[in-house]
């Protein structure tokens, strides 16, 4: 078991930089375009659809991935300085442009096909706001996967009122609140019976406040172990907890219980990782392609629908397949051509709209002195060497301040 003391001793105002939380989310965004990947039909082969079907039955649980790494990455890169209006406009500057290029391609590809848009979803989805229409079809308008999106922007809305309270919390409330949390999650399985039929898709899995309880389980996580509380399995046992678990859920287990059973080891597995970068210690996900892939996994998240979707009527192939070794060919065809696209983004949207958008934060301040950094020290060298490495979320922002990277939110 772990705990991360070391965080009692450094600067509020100065959190470690978390590298291996950006690796970390390129497996989300893996686990969900396999997903996607899987139930697009594209590999017509039994036997490589069988393993396909085997390694991602559960990938629709790396959004839930994304919204647990959110919850703490936001919690713990938090400035006491900043203010609501800062920190919104810097959220705002992150999603915005990716999300408002992908909304402008989608509409182009539709005019394309000649499918028909209904302005009143075009504008809600322009919005962020489709994620509280329980209408069918309404939240997944336009680009499919923005639903996310307009979760977030509601947690983003919601932190800064909760954080002073997070923040005055006593350890056994907030001890209270890790156990209770996935209970409520688990609770929603037999809530779901309250709502009407066709709305319990959207009741459990798109509805914002619902969804807001894994956000709400990383952040309180976050405040622990920037207190020097939290209490957890080191990198390696929780990543074998992980394995463990997603196996049987797979095979064994009831999917009732699948979202609490997840949320419960990628929360062990997100405050592993942050564990052992704020002690220096050794993580295969802190490594430069695996944090580039970290950073670009918020603009393949985005493109990767649209792209598959899109070749795949345009060529004819909807919901055909691919026979033999052409099925996993096309995949991997897919994975790169979503990389490349979500590189450009990244490089030509993403980076120069969050350092042209984004407020400027005041430099950071000089480092804590040694007698006092010993347990940060190994992370600050690994800082050093990794000059990509940020606080580790699943999205990255940019600080003019330095022109590096801060690694604080999500996807």
């Amino acid at each position: 078991m772990t705990s991360t003391a070391a965080s009692a001793a450094r600067p509020e105002s100065a959190p470690p930089r978390l590298p291996s939380l950006t690796g970390l989310r390129w497996i989300a965004a893996l686990l969900v375009f396999g997903f996607h990947a899987g139930t697009m039909g594209i590999i017509a082969e039994p036997d490589y659809k069988a393993v396909v079907d085997a390694l991602f039955t559960l990938g629709l649980s790396g959004v839930q991935f994304f919204f647990i790494l959110s919850g703490f990455v936001l919690v713990w890169s938090a400035r006491a300085g900043d203010s609501r209006r800062t920190f919104w406009r810097r959220r705002i500057a992150k999603i915005y442009p990716n999300h408002l290029v992908l909304w402008a391609a989608t509409l182009v590809v539709a005019a394309w096909f000649a499918d028909p848009v209904l302005p009143a979803a075009a504008l809600e989805n322009l919005l962020l706001l489709q994620a509280w229409d329980a209408r069918p079809g309404w939240f997944y308008s336009i680009n499919t996967v923005s639903w996310s999106l307009s979760c977030e922007f509601f947690f983003y809305l919601c932190l800064p009122f909760a954080l002073p309270l997070l923040r005055r919390a006593r350890p056994k409330l907030l001890w209270a609140l890790i156990v209770v949390l996935p209970l409520l999650i688990l609770a929603l399985w037999p809530a779901q019976e309250l709502v009407p039929e066709v709305s319990r898709w959207w009741f459990t899995q798109i509805f914002p406040p619902v969804r807001s309880l894994e956000f709400w389980l990383g952040a309180v996580a976050a405040e622990l172990m920037r207190r020097g509380l939290w209490r957890g399995p080191g990198l390696t046992v929780a990543s074998g907890i992980f394995l463990v678990t997603w196996v049987a859920a797979a095979q064994w287990i009831r999917a009732e219980l699948w979202t609490t059973l997840l949320a419960v080891v990628y929360l062990l597995v997100i405050t592993a990782a942050a564990d052992a970068d704020v002690r220096g210690r050794r993580s295969p996900w802190r490594s430069r392609p695996l944090v580039w892939l970290g950073e670009v996994s918020f603009a393949f998240y985005l493109v990767h629908v649209l792209v598959m979707t899109s070749v795949l009527r345009w060529s004819g192939d909807w919901g055909t397949g691919f026979a033999g070794w052409r099925g996993p060919a096309v995949v991997l065809g897919f994975l790169v051509v979503n990389l490349i696209l979500a590189g450009l983004l990244h490089r030509f949207v993403e980076t120069p709209m969050m350092r042209r958008l984004a407020p400027r934060r005041p430099a950071r301040p000089a480092p804590v002195p040694r007698q006092r950094a010993a347990g940060t020290q190994a992370a600050g060298n690994d800082e050093a060497r990794d000059p990509k490495g940020g606080a580790g979320g699943a999205a990255d922002e940019i600080d003019p301040a330095d022109n590096r990277s801060t690694y604080v939110d999500l996807r």
